[in-house]
């Protein structure tokens, strides 16, 4: 296998996928000519031309409702939003349109839509370009919702995303495009709606995604030195959330900890405890513990929006909390 970044295996998914399907076109701002915002689509436009790889005007209403109307008419648009803050704009299309048209019409014709963009804080761009709000968009049903925390996952969750049928909010977190790991050379796919375990471990599971899974990959670590085996379930997708890995899991440890970059009130974490409650009540050993980001618009200060993000010392602190 290849050892290649985040970024590589994001870029070599959607080169694949046009290659493989002359319908697949990708549009969004500076994706074309510029090579993209952070580089993931550079080379594209020379390769493919400006009729796959299209620069649009800085209108993300605009972006989303094109691309709904391009799925529609039969073709499969990757449309990118420069960043998750930006979605905002285009809420209406996004949750009114694309999450509701196919149900809302019976299913007479899909929506293969792929809506990419890039979330989370970490790079001192301050509250309104820093934000976690996956949990907002996973609350609509009829839109899926991935957020993958490796490059292998990246590649095989992408790829599957443009070959779906339904549109696909793909969430990638910036933090993570230098992020290495192993990533098969052949062609691959990995199935939307499934959880993973990450990491095998017999006294307390932690359930996480995104780049809080690498975070706790190193927290599982330093508790290991403790004789502290923590057992990591990436969710990968929040819609549709998959819980049976969690359950499993649970009913062994009897503890868990989530963690997650959003904000701690109405969150991922949220849904997943209440679920847990639920469904494995009598399994529960000690009180389910949430590690999130602390409830105010993220700092631009360096040191204060690390000290309101959370951090792996956060992953361990709650582990030991209950262990």
């Amino acid at each position: 296998m290849a050892k290649i970044t985040m970024r590589e295996a994001i870029s070599q998914a959607l080169w694949e996928e046009m290659e493989r399907d002359e319908s697949v076109f990708i549009m969004g701002e500076e994706v074309g000519i510029w090579g993209g915002t952070y580089a993931v689509t550079r080379g594209f436009y020379d390769h493919f031309g400006e009729k796959r790889v299209r620069d649009t005007p800085i209108a993300e209403m605009v972006i989303v409702g094109a691309a709904n109307g391009a799925a529609m008419a039969g073709l499969r648009p990757v449309a990118e939003l420069m960043t998750i803050n930006f979605a905002f704009v285009a809420m209406d299309q996004i949750v009114n349109q694309a999450a509701k048209l196919r149900s809302m019409f019976g299913g007479q014709f899909t929506l293969p839509l792929v809506i990419r963009t890039v979330g989370g804080g970490g790079r001192q761009l301050a509250a309104t370009h820093s934000q976690t709000p996956d949990a907002v968009f996973a609350h609509f049903p009829g839109l899926k919702v991935v957020a993958p925390g490796t490059p292998h996952d990246a590649k095989g969750l992408l790829k599957s995303a443009i070959r779906s049928d339904d549109p696909i909010m793909f969430i990638e977190n910036a933090t993570l495009y230098q992020v290495r790991g192993e990533v098969p050379e052949e062609d691959y796919l990995e199935p939307i709606g499934v959880s993973k375990v990450q990491r095998a471990g017999d006294d307390v599971t932690i359930i996480t995604y995104s780049k809080m899974l690498q975070y706790s990959l190193d927290a599982a670590e330093e508790l290991a030195k403790d004789g502290i085996e923590a057992e990591i379930v990436d969710l990968r997708t929040l819609r549709p959330l998959d819980m049976k890995p969690v359950i499993d899991s649970f009913k062994r440890t009897n503890r868990a900890v989530i963690v997650e970059e959003g904000w701690r009130s109405y969150g991922v974490g949220a849904e997943v405890a209440a679920r847990l409650y639920e469904e494995a009540f009598d399994y529960i050993d000690a009180p389910i513990r949430r590690v999130a980001q602390k409830e105010v618009p993220l700092p631009y200060n360096q040191a204060l929006e690390q000290e309101a993000l959370p951090q792996r010392e956060d992953i361990i602190e709650a582990v030991k909390g209950i262990v």
